[in-house]
């Protein structure tokens, strides 16, 4: 089975103010495309897409989060304050003052992470470290064999999954998952490699998606098992 890449999308308010935000934290390229403002990711780092938001956001949003590394106690301070000064701002989500990560939000309210240096789980990950995302065991599996991406934890109801090529790993943290009220103001978007888009949407299905809809756009949406949805881009 090949592997195949992936995009995070996030519905913005001004997509463009927070494509430049992550493109000036994470030293990537902007690039404006047909579905909104994409940061290309390379060498196995997820891509990132910015688009107009489709719902008013009731709260910041925690279902997916990034977690970025540091080399040192100087190099997580300075993302630190590269990000608040880029507009980002501190954010309590019950954390312990003994605890080494620090979270922030970003200018639109999305939490992240800046973990502390010598976290050897994200040794080798690069900047972009890891996608922590809400959703049960059942989730990780799904996403492993949807993207081709072998898993490289499966213990105590936590999954992570990560390209062959290495790069960001993408991990599901399992219970207790918060309750999905509302659509996701995340999600992962796929663009079939070969370029059948029905062949990939009946694969997906025949592991245990759910076809929601089809966007004016051409656009599939689909759920995965947690109904967390995702789209698979003809083009």
């Amino acid at each position: 089975m090949f592997s195949r890449p992936l995009t995070v999308t996030y519905d913005a308010d001004n997509p463009a103010r927070l494509a430049q935000f992550w493109a000036s934290m994470l030293g990537r390229e902007a690039v404006e495309d047909a579905h909104g403002v994409l940061l290309p990711g390379e060498d196995g780092q997820l891509s990132l897409r910015f688009v107009p938001g489709q719902a008013k956001k009731a709260e910041p949003s925690r279902r997916m989060h990034f977690h970025l590394t540091s080399t040192s106690d100087a190099d997580q301070q300075h993302t630190v304050t590269t990000a608040l000064g880029l507009g980002a701002s501190h954010l309590d989500v019950g954390q312990l003052p003994e605890e080494g990560h620090l979270v922030l939000a970003d200018p639109e309210g999305n939490e992240f992470c800046v973990i502390e240096p010598g976290n050897n789980f994200l040794a080798g990950c690069g900047l972009l470290g890891e996608l922590a995302c809400d959703g049960p065991r059942e989730v990780g599996h799904f996403w492993s064999g949807a993207l081709g991406w072998p898993l490289v934890w499966d213990q105590d109801e936590e999954t992570a999954i990560q390209s062959p090529d290495g790069g960001t790993k993408v991990a599901w943290g399992g219970p207790p998952v918060t309750p999905k009220k509302m659509r996701n103001q995340q999600r992962f978007d796929l663009t079939p490699t070969g370029g059948d888009q029905q062949a990939e949407v009946d694969r997906l299905v025949a592991l245990g998606a759910t076809r929601l809809e089809v966007g004016a756009d051409g656009t599939v949406v689909l759920a995965d098992p947690d109904g967390n949805e995702f789209c698979v881009r003809g083009t």
